[in-house]
């Protein structure tokens, strides 16, 4: 997941780090620890990686050592605001197959604009560059799903506008549900752009809500903790 995913599904984008979506299970957790060893991979935020942390929806973060990995950023999660459970990600996850590495398995697109919709500025013109590859990799031969995923998520005038008069039917449906859909099929522009950021900003602070407490959370095990050598700073939340 993350800006990995998002170069793998053609949204170009220059990225330090890998973010990875786990299941929570001992054994999966076991593997995942001997491959971050292989990695030589130090913790470099609080808090340590756990089942507990994991379910609560905090993320773990590590940087490698490994030669030829020096410095690579890891984060892991196994639980994000706004998608569902680990195993309907799985269940609905992409593999791609890479030259020289094989077989990867890559979160959903449709899941990756979920996430990709928090604070962060940076989100919301990615998940944009996102609909806009879908829609020109489809070349014209998209299902209904991905008629309607693009319906419900694209993020311009332009865009909106194009695929009301591309399909009809669909746009007719959704835009019932959406404004800023049923504004770019009217060809006002100035209302759609006001529905848009009022999507945008429904969901950022969505988002804060979802943090807060445990941004609180995280502040409260890093005063009980007992203090070690390294790994004492805490990731500020987004």
């Amino acid at each position: 997941m993350g800006g990995q995913a998002c170069i793998l599904y053609g949204a170009a984008e220059f990225t330090r780090d890998v973010d990875l979506a786990v299941a929570v299970a001992p054994a999966n957790l076991e593997r995942l620890r001997r491959a971050l060893a292989d990695l030589e991979a130090e913790q470099i935020f609080f808090p340590a990686l756990s089942p507990l942390v994991l379910r609560r929806g905090h993320a773990c973060h590590f940087r490698s050592r490994a030669r030829g990995m020096h410095g690579l950023r890891i984060d892991v999660m196994s639980r994000m605001r706004g998608v569902d459970a680990f195993h309907a990600l799985w269940r609905r996850r992409q593999v791609v197959d890479l030259p020289g590495i094989g077989s990867l398995a890559v979160i959903s697109l449709p899941d990756l604009v979920q996430a990709k919709k928090t604070q962060r500025d940076k989100d919301w013109p990615m998940i944009r560059r996102l609909l806009e590859a879908d829609i020109v990799g489809a070349a014209g031969t998209a299902h209904p799903r991905r008629v309607a995923f693009w319906l419900r998520e694209c993020r311009t005038f332009e865009m909106l506008g194009d695929l009301g008069r591309r399909y009809p039917g669909p746009a007719r449906r959704v835009a019932g549900r959406r404004p800023a859909l049923r504004m770019a099929i009217r060809g006002d522009r100035r209302r759609t752009a006001a529905a848009l950021r009022r999507e945008e900003e429904q969901e950022r602070e969505r988002d804060r809500r979802y943090w807060a407490p445990l941004r609180a959370e995280l502040e409260r095990w890093r005063r009980e903790r007992p203090r070690g050598p390294r790994a004492t700073m805490t990731r500020p939340s987004p």
